[in-house]
């Protein structure tokens, strides 16, 4: 069977994609948010009244490109849907009505609404209606935030703890502002004496804002609000634990598919089958680097190895000579297995993904795959062999 070449839309969507690691599809984002930067700050600047009307001109014209670039760019995401993975059971028309009401798609629409307002003959001139519809550009940033999408695992995986913490600020918050109530509604008639008056004080409070605007003037209510100060700062750390701890989980899982897809590259590792593979992807670290960037240099420590996931890398020998290494190999293990300092300086032809394999986790590897390790010591064996019949030739 011959591959079949991917169509013009298939690669208008991989450059067009948030998380495409390809050079093409990361100018294209730095391209955006170009563009976003230079439309958001014409609008703000079109807020202020007394700059010239020349300038002011200029600055609808900048809104209106922006927003017409925008316009196009929703389009094409809207045409090119169906090539999303996660709709390849849908038709085209049902794909892009998915994708439309998605979030992605609802913060496109919103960007786009000053085009709209355009064509329906409203002008821009200065804080009204069609500027505030372009401040919702800001929206357009968090999409290239993938962290996003991770906060939103984060709080779906993390619900019971997180309901629970609500559940305890909401009893703080309750108990809280009827004390105050009870205490305070006499001296103070305005600010508690009613209990819609006394939640707000126990918010500020609880959330240990402190705005000084309502402070307690009898003893019960400054013990209530000493109590619940320190409740404050205790359920906030509470909710900051929950949290950090459903991040630091979540990459953690985010990390290991993310090695394990480079992992599954390199023909070393997948022939070893699955139950090998995944001790090793817990070993490993990925590291991307750009073109011509050096990954290590001539006398730097051996204490680590690289295998080449995606890219090239050219070896360069101390004789002056080079040689190239592509996807599926991997440098730096004679002065691993050796333990000397490194002989030749390596560096990146091109875009390439790395993962790199330390010595006190090769070793420990090693001592349970046996496999492994003899594939690395025949290829250094090789490389050792090549690099003197290079030294004899270059003698005579």
């Amino acid at each position: 069977m011959t591959a079949t070449a991917p169509t013009f839309r298939a690669r208008l969507y991989a450059l067009l994609r948030y998380s495409d690691p390809t050079p093409g599809a990361r100018q294209v984002r730095v391209a955006h948010l170009i563009v976003l930067g230079i439309g958001l700050f014409a609008v703000i600047l079109l807020s202020v009244d007394e700059l010239d009307g020349q300038i002011r001109h200029v600055l609808r014209i900048v809104i209106w490109t922006v927003t017409f670039l925008f316009l196009i760019e929703y389009l094409a995401r809207l045409w090119v849907a169906p090539e999303a993975p996660h709709y390849d059971q849908d038709s085209e028309t049902g794909a892009r009505l998915r994708w439309a009401v998605s979030i992605q798609g609802l913060i496109g629409l919103l960007a786009i609404l000053p085009a709209f307002m355009f064509f329906g003959g409203y002008g821009i001139t200065g804080s009204d209606a069609a500027s505030v519809f372009c401040i919702l550009w800001i929206m357009k940033v968090g999409l290239h935030a993938p962290a996003f999408s991770t906060l939103f695992r984060v709080m779906s995986n993390e619900r019971a703890p997180i309901a629970s913490v609500l559940i305890l600020f909401a009893i703080l918050l309750m108990m809280a502002a009827t004390a105050a109530h009870i205490f305070e509604r006499v001296r103070q008639p305005e600010q508690f004496g009613s209990l819609p008056n006394a939640m707000w004080w126990a918010v500020v409070t609880l959330t240990t804002t402190g705005y000084g605007d309502v402070v307690p003037l009898t003893l019960g209510g400054r013990l209530v609000g000493s109590l619940l100060m320190i409740s404050g700062i205790a359920v906030l750390a509470l909710m900051t634990g929950v949290l950090a701890t459903g991040f630091a989980q979540e990459e953690r899982r985010r990390e290991y598919l993310r090695v394990w897809e480079q992992v599954a590259r390199v023909p070393l590792f997948a022939s070893l089958g699955v139950v090998t593979l995944s001790e090793i992807v817990g070993k490993l670290r990925t590291r991307y680097y750009p073109a011509r960037i050096t990954v290590v240099r001539r006398g730097d420590a051996g204490d680590s190895m690289f295998f080449i996931s995606s890219g090239e890398v050219e070896v360069r020998l101390p004789n002056g000579g080079s040689v190239r290494l592509g996807e599926g190999a991997f440098f730096g293990e004679m002065a691993l297995l050796e333990r000397q300092p490194r002989t030749a300086s390596v560096a990146t032809t091109k875009p390439t993904t790395l993962l790199v394999l330390y010595a006190s986790d090769f070793y420990e590897i090693a001592s349970h795959i046996p496999k492994l390790a003899e594939a690395v010591e025949v290829e250094a064996k090789r490389r050792r062999e090549e690099n003197l019949e290079r030294q004899t030739a270059g003698r005579r």
